[in-house]
């Protein structure tokens, strides 16, 4: 198989997106010639890089991830507008969603169309004619995407149809499990994947899964179901073995100039150009969009400025509190810099999204190994970065307390607050004292229940 790069296969994939609306949207994506389409690599490489394409969907990384990952949290908020569809951003914001939500449908099916494609991928390789190679390496790639997909669904909605194999009716079984039958799941996958997947791709190819990114993943599914000396294990793996680093400056990380830098671990990859491959976040996240008159959400709260220490450099990386205006005023407002770049057009930009870092690698080894030298090291490693002194035993807080606090500034605005909240077993109590009615679970979208025919349950805070 020739080499050809991340980006010109991405634009060849158009005939694996379609999906037709009076199906459960449980159900496959539509294929072009589909019985006489899986025959040749190119046929797979192109089938694979469909599932890739559904990390950019607006119920994915696109916008659904960050709903569910950050402005659920008390890291972001709705901002001002609560008419139309900002009304049920909103009402997601404030924990008052309800199954019909437009948004939590987009969640949903958008997730399961990347799980749908990834399946029809997994049930054709056994009776291809490919290089054992290359078997391999479609076979991690389509296991680590579905894992990554089914992580998100199984944190935002707990109960969740767990669907391994290809879907070939509307009228196959569905079998709905509690998240922790979905981890099992993905435990297995993941361990699958890291063995089968390359430490790296040539360059051109940067994008794609590694043993890197299935580790992590992996170790995080280990932290969520409490066994920490396997997240332990599989951290160190990363660290000794995947050639990972801390950029000794933070400002490198972001930016269409410093993509798939050292410290990246996976991106969801976004080409501007007119294409339809941009990404949308600086219009979304920006005050002062001349087509849309402002953001459309993910605003950071109060609370979140003020998590920052004195003198932390990342707080200006990371956010504002004003910007001048094409009047040269300056205007108060908070928003997001890490996604900062100029747009070809509206929603059409070069910044790719950071899912994996090799920061988070670290703090998620001091959480596994608990409070001690070793794990308030790894700490004062992602501390030293950001220009502050190193805490230890004697800091003010619980050893939990510091660490979840050193996560959330350090990750911030990259889909990990909320499920951070939800593994450390705090995300009703931090809420709660916000003055919200927290729920750990979004409801079941609907029209999946009505779709379904009473196969699917609605999760029981939402009954």
């Amino acid at each position: 198989m020739r080499p050809i790069r991340f980006w010109a296969l991405l634009l060849l994939i158009g005939t694996l997106n379609a999906c037709s609306e009076d199906f459960t949207l449980l159900a496959p994506p539509s294929q072009k010639s589909a019985a006489n389409f899986y025959q040749t690599a190119e046929d797979f490489q192109q089938a694979i890089f469909g599932v890739y394409d559904a990390l950019q969907k607006r119920g994915t990384f696109n916008m659904g991830y960050w709903i569910a990952g950050e402005m659920r949290s008390d890291n972001t908020d709705a901002g001002e507008d609560v008419t139309g569809l900002a009304g049920q951003l909103a009402a997601i914001d404030t924990f008052d969603e309800l199954p019909t939500n437009d948004y939590v449908q987009a969640i949903w099916a958008d997730s399961y169309r990347g799980i749908a494609r990834a399946n029809v991928v997994l049930a054709r390789l056994p009776k291809a004619e490919l290089s054992a190679e290359l078997k391999a390496q479609f076979e991690g790639e389509a296991l680590f995407l579905r894992a990554l997909f089914y992580y998100y669904l199984a944190q935002i909605f707990c109960n969740i149809p767990l669907i391994l194999e290809e879907t070939t009716s509307p009228d196959q079984p569905i079998n709905q499990v509690p998240a922790s039958q979905v981890y099992a799941q993905l435990i297995q996958d993941l361990r699958r994947a890291e063995e089968l997947l390359p430490v790296r791709w040539p360059r051109g190819q940067e994008g794609r899964a590694t043993k890197g990114a299935a580790a992590t993943l992996l170790a995080k599914i280990y932290l969520i179901v409490g066994d920490r000396n396997s997240a332990a294990t599989v951290l160190r793996r990363i660290i000794n073995n995947y050639g990972y680093q801390l950029l000794p400056d933070y400002a490198a990380l972001w930016g269409p100039e410093n993509e798939n830098n050292p410290e990246s671990i996976f991106e969801v990859q976004y080409k501007a150009g007119g294409q339809g491959e941009g990404s949308p976040f600086v219009d979304q996240f920006v005050p002062w969009s001349t087509a849309t008159g402002g953001q459309t959400g993910n605003r950071p709260t109060l609370d979140m400025q003020q998590a920052y220490e004195p003198g932390d450099r990342r707080f200006l990386i990371s956010m504002d509190t004003a910007y001048v205006d094409a009047r040269g005023n300056t205007q108060r407002a908070r928003y997001i810099k890490k996604y900062l770049s100029q747009p070809f057009a509206l929603f059409d930009a070069e910044n790719n999204f950071i899912v994996f870092r090799y920061a988070d690698v670290l703090l998620m080894l001091a959480e596994a190994l608990g409070e001690g030298p070793e794990a308030y090291e790894l700490i004062n490693q992602v501390r030293r970065r950001a220009g502050l002194p190193d805490i230890g035993p004697n800091t003010p807080g619980t050893f939990e307390e510091k660490l979840l606090r050193e996560r959330r500034v350090e990750l911030a605005f990259e889909n990990h607050r909320w499920f951070d909240l939800l593994r450390f077993g705090k995300a009703i109590e931090i809420m709660q004292a916000k003055g919200y009615r927290p729920k750990q679970c979004f409801p079941i979208p609907q029209r999946e229940i009505d779709v379904s025919r009473g196969a699917l349950q609605q999760n029981s805070e939402h009954r």
